[in-house]
């Protein structure tokens, strides 16, 4: 009975009202040591209570990331989903629009990509949008840079054969691969090759990376849902389900 008094005064110090608030400082050395031996005892009894504490607190922390991220999205919502110079794709007017930050040399993203195509073709109403965001390296870069400069030099549909070429490219993306892609979708190479390190192409992918960093992504993929930054690998039922969820809001 001590030991639960005991925890329900060390609870009282966070949780209660100041009139009822556990005042410690009022107790003498041998008090306090006597009550930290009962709090001690007690969690050494019941450790699920301990359990019980960090899932409340992970709960809040979890929620207090989700407002977080709501506002970050909505100050950066015009760079985020009326940046022309972004590939748009699946339904322009779509009722739920989905970013991804994206390098073509992570291995997540590679995992995702035919899901998320399999989400935005399945269901038709998802306006997708590319941030092509190279963090891992020089071909990360390269890679990035060839697919924007396709887009300006060929056009959004040029991008997207590109995009999905290089999301599965295995080799390391040297010009000579890079040239050859190029040939097999029936664009022009040298004038894509020649626009790759432009200040223009270079502008791009660092606006990109600023915008990241407002948003405190570090990893990819990335995905921006609405008011929701979802980082890290997502299944395709998880991504449904997110879907359905902000169709009921």
């Amino acid at each position: 009975m001590k030991r639960h008094l005991a925890a329900l005064l060390l609870a009282g110090t966070a949780l209660a009202t100041p009139a009822l608030a556990l005042d410690l400082t009022s107790m003498s050395e041998a008090e306090r040591a006597a009550f930290r031996d009962e709090v001690r005892a007690y969690l050494l009894e019941n450790p699920e209570v301990i359990m019980e504490a960090v899932a409340v607190l992970e709960e809040r922390q979890a929620a207090s990331q989700v407002a977080q991220d709501a506002e970050l999205v909505k100050a950066n919502a015009p760079d985020l989903f009326a940046d022309e110079n972004s590939w748009v794709g699946g339904n322009p007017e779509g009722d739920v629009t989905m970013v991804e930050f994206i390098d073509y040399r992570c291995g997540y993203c590679r995992r995702a990509h035919d899901e998320v195509a399999q989400l935005i073709n399945s269901d038709g109403d998802i306006r997708f949008i590319i941030k092509e965001f190279p963090i891992l390296g020089e071909a990360s870069l390269i890679s990035s840079q060839f697919a924007i400069a396709t887009r300006l030099v060929e056009g959004d549909a040029a991008y997207k054969q590109v995009a999905d070429a290089l999301i599965k490219l295995k080799a390391d993306p040297e010009k000579s691969v890079l040239q050859a892609m190029a040939d097999s979708l029936g664009l022009d190479g040298p004038a894509i090759i020649a626009k790759m390190d432009s200040g223009q192409v270079n502008d791009i992918i660092a606006e990109n990376r600023a915008l990241g960093q407002r948003l405190n992504i570090s990893g990819t993929p990335t995905f921006v849902m609405d008011d929701m930054v979802l980082r890290g690998y997502m299944p395709l039922a998880q991504m449904q389900d997110i879907t359905a969820q902000l169709r009921a809001e």
